[in-house]
């Protein structure tokens, strides 16, 4: 367990990257430090899917069992904190927490995740990550054949709409407001009998987490069983940027092939670095990102 506040490396964020990333590390028995605030953001997501040898088990469930055997690793300790700043010194970095600790690292590793902006649509909230999803690859198979809504415009749109498409022949794109799209486009949409309603959309009805229609500013309303919904981020901490870290224009943490972002020393893995918000993509990145930490850290002393 934890002994002293200096390590190899410090990872902030212990779900599915950050305890992959420890793992790589711990087997290789550098001195680690998970700090976790404990708000994984599929936490409302009942089962995970597109992961092999885990289709359909509970995130929780697939965390925990990560987090138990990561920590069989002796040079692997794990604090529940958030890591509020992060500062880089002359031989590393220090990273300060909200129960006001500080913590020192020679590397950082970044799997803190994104944070979702959801529209302010009363009902939307309850219904996100279960009958209101993001991904047709995480969720479509479970929604396949019903009849379906995408709340979306634009590029973003058309993009679920071929995905989506293959799912379901029942389908609505909802654009709440004026459709932006080149006539080729909507040509495209009618030629696959796929239905454009731009007007505004105002509340979701619901049956707890059940969404059972979409109510529109004129008073209409849609009846559908799923909605993709394609909504904005942000990146859940802001250290990274305040270390200087470039974003891309999405909004992801900029990272080459082996997870380095632009400021030396430091790593970013999982959902902050990526545009496929997967587990199997989480767990893979975070298993690169370790392993590459420590091949830097072999390099400097070996």
């Amino acid at each position: 367990m934890q002994t002293g506040k200096q390590y190899d490396v410090i990872i902030i964020g212990g779900s599915y990257a950050g305890l992959s990333a420890a793992m790589a590390l711990g087997r290789s028995l550098k001195k680690v430090l998970i700090i976790d605030s404990g708000k994984p953001c599929n936490r409302q997501t009942p089962h995970s899917h597109n992961f092999i040898t885990q289709d359909g088990e509970k995130p929780a469930v697939i965390a925990g069992k990560a987090k138990e055997q990561v920590l069989k690793y002796s040079t692997v300790s794990y604090i529940p904190d958030l890591a509020l700043s992060g500062e880089k010194g002359e031989n590393g970095f220090t990273i300060t927490t909200q129960s006001g600790e500080n913590f020192e690292a020679r590397k950082l590793i970044f799997a803190t995740g994104i944070k979702d902006t959801l529209p302010d649509i009363p009902g939307f909230a309850a219904c996100w990550g279960t009958t209101i999803v993001h991904c047709p690859y995480c969720h479509g198979y479970e929604l396949r054949n019903m009849k379906t809504g995408i709340l979306a415009n634009g590029e973003r749109a058309l993009h679920l709409a071929g995905l989506v498409h293959n799912l379901t022949k029942d389908l609505t794109v909802l654009t709440s407001g004026k459709a932006a799209w080149t006539q080729e486009q909507i040509a495209k949409l009618d030629q696959h009998r796929i239905t454009i309603i731009e007007t505004g959309v105002v509340e979701i009805i619901r049956n707890g987490a059940q969404i059972e229609a979409v109510l529109f500013s004129d008073g209409s309303k849609l009846q559908v069983d799923a909605l993709y919904a394609a909504v904005p981020f942000t990146q859940h901490s802001g250290i990274p940027a305040s270390l200087g870290c470039e974003l891309t224009e999405q909004g992801h943490i900029k990272v080459d092939a082996f997870q380095q972002s632009t400021v030396p020393g430091v790593y970013a893995c999982g959902d902050n670095a990526a545009m496929m918000r997967s587990v199997a993509n989480a767990v893979y990145s975070g298993n690169v990102a370790g392993a590459m930490v420590n091949k830097e850290l072999t390099d400097e002393q070996f």
